[in-house]
């Protein structure tokens, strides 16, 4: 069955700026590597912007997970793109949690298909394994490398898709699950944020 994010949503969204969006505690800094091959960190590459922050790995097959949040930010994205007011003040970061196969090279590759040259979309994940699990423990984002019966690594990993609404002052506005994940949450949770 398909997430609700493929689809139209079946309700009428709440006006944006009807409702509040209350701080969730600092979203956490972490040392990164960014798809130019340069290292920097999380806060770096937030800047001052309002932020969507995704978890996720390049060869992703599930489609409620990875793929998903793909689908989802696109649309976000082809929402953003018409309103300099708003697309100006929101970048998106996809953060891999593979990085023995998604270097700076393959993410490189694999955001070009699809970030748009018009808006700040950013692949990024972490140079080293230390980096990478404080990271993922700071946003509790658990990883599980999958095994056969037999111990081999089968390539693939299991994980719970969560992605991060963070607010300029790096603040942590709402996580998206699978069953909430939807291009017209988002753009009406920034519209929100930017009428703070």
């Amino acid at each position: 069955m398909l997430a609700p994010g493929y689809s139209a949503l079946e309700f009428v969204p709440p006006a944006a700026g009807s409702y509040g969006l209350p701080p969730m505690g600092l979203a956490a800094d972490g040392r990164i590597l960014t798809d130019q091959n340069k290292r920097s960190t999380l806060h770096d590459v937030m800047g001052d912007r309002i932020t969507v922050l995704s978890f996720i790995f390049t060869t992703c097959t599930d489609v409620n997970g990875c793929p998903l949040a793909a689908y989802v930010l696109s649309g976000v994205q082809r929402a953003l793109l018409d309103r300099p007011e708003m697309r100006d003040r929101v970048r998106f970061i996809s953060f891999s949690f593979d990085p023995e196969n998604d270097s700076p090279k393959v993410l490189k590759e694999y955001g070009g298909k699809f970030r748009d040259p018009n808006f700040h979309w950013d692949f990024v994940t972490a140079a080293t394994d230390i980096d990478l699990a404080t990271t993922l423990d700071a946003y509790g984002q658990s990883v599980l490398r999958d095994y056969d019966g037999e111990g081999n690594y089968m390539g693939s990993m299991s994980h719970i898709l969560r992605v991060f609404l963070i607010d300029e002052q790096k603040k942590i506005r709402n996580i998206y699950s699978t069953s909430f994940l939807h291009t017209d949450t988002i753009v009406n949770d920034v519209r929100t944020l930017l009428m703070d």
